[in-house]
């Protein structure tokens, strides 16, 4: 999104330059007050209270046009009257909304009551905050019903960028392979158990707070790799029998990335996975959480004879310069419009 427009400042709550791998040089950065506190990237959730009036402090109001790119609280910042505000939307605020059962059950039992007050404040301040967007964009078929149900606004979808020339088929082994944050609700545990079940050996890439559970889990059924860099995780993509999406996802830039690769992906049946699996083409979605169903299409010798080359070709379709020229157009007809 910056590289559409090099030379837009960008303004964000927090800023790792280290991270982001220099990925914003030239741009001005200007950051909350809250970045004095030098959070981590586990630490920064405790300040959930602080995200939405930080955001609204954010200086945008000498821009006449500006581009948010939001899955909780970007979407809130309080532009100039009469600027045009397009918002990027990956997800209206899970914890909210559609998972908000999933953040109470999460949270220790003493701490649910009154973080369940706070996330219907938040509730509330988001749909204020949703006025204030001229026009949004959503990332995937799922996120646009999500804004029309919570928000009451129509959007379009534009698909997220996905870096498809990083990748490239390779010859593929006889392991599946997940890849994501290990936390409750991307349910790898599904994955795991069902690759199990299906007597597949099945790798994971990724951390968080259930590794331990499952390493106890699953120890001598799952090897798990941790973090990997982007290079070793284009070689295992390229390797794996297929990759496995075990949660509905907005999009899922996994299957994306892995497809890229020529590797098919078994995915839950929902949310992006229906607009990037083609069923029997570029691989199999099963019913979410239906281990049994998933053990199956794991099972299946017709896995093995998906036309590599047309898997990358339905991956080419999510290219970055695909993106980056549909969110221009939409951010320019906005402008024209206003």
């Amino acid at each position: 999104m910056a590289a559409v427009w090099p030379r837009a400042p960008i303004y964000t709550l927090f800023y790792d330059e280290e991270a982001t791998a220099e990925r914003f040089a030239g741009h001005r950065i200007f950051t909350s007050r809250l970045q004095r506190l030098n959070p981590s990237q586990r630490g920064f959730r405790r300040m959930l209270p602080l995200l939405p009036p930080a955001v609204e402090r954010l200086p945008v109001g000498r821009h006449r046009a500006v581009v948010s790119s939001s899955s909780a609280f970007a979407h809130g910042v309080r532009p100039a009257y009469g600027a045009v505000h397009v918002c990027y939307c990956h997800s209206p605020f899970r914890y909210a909304w559609h998972e908000r059962a999933t953040a109470l059950h999460e949270a220790p039992r003493a701490l649910r009551p009154p973080l369940g007050v706070l996330l219907d404040r938040i509730r509330g301040w988001d749909v204020e905050a949703s006025v204030r967007v001229t026009h949004y964009v959503a990332n995937s078929a799922i996120t646009q019903q999500r804004i029309h149900d919570y928000y009451g606004r129509e959007s379009v979808i534009v698909h997220p960028p996905v870096e498809v020339h990083r990748f490239a088929p390779g010859e593929p082994g006889d392991w599946l392979l997940v890849v994501g944050e290990l936390i409750a609700h991307k349910r790898i545990d599904v994955a795991l158990e069902a690759a199990r079940q299906a007597r597949r050996r099945i790798k994971v890439v990724g951390t968080g707070p259930d590794l331990s559970r499952l390493r106890r889990e699953f120890d001598g059924h799952a090897e798990f790799l941790g973090r990997v860099s982007d290079e070793r995780l284009a070689v295992l993509y390229a390797h794996a029998r297929a990759l496995v999406m075990p949660n509905v996802e907005e999009f899922g830039i996994a299957g994306v990335e892995a497809q890229a690769a020529g590797r098919p992906v078994l995915a839950a049946d929902g949310g992006g996975a229906r607009e990037t699996v083609i069923e029997g083409e570029t691989g199999h979605r099963f019913a979410p959480g239906d281990v049994g169903a998933l053990a199956a299409a794991m099972a299946d010798p017709a896995l093995d004879r998906l036309d590599p080359q047309r898997i990358v070709a339905n991956a080419a379709r999510f290219s970055v310069a695909a993106f980056q020229e549909r969110l221009r157009a939409e951010v320019d007809r906005a402008v024209a419009g206003r």
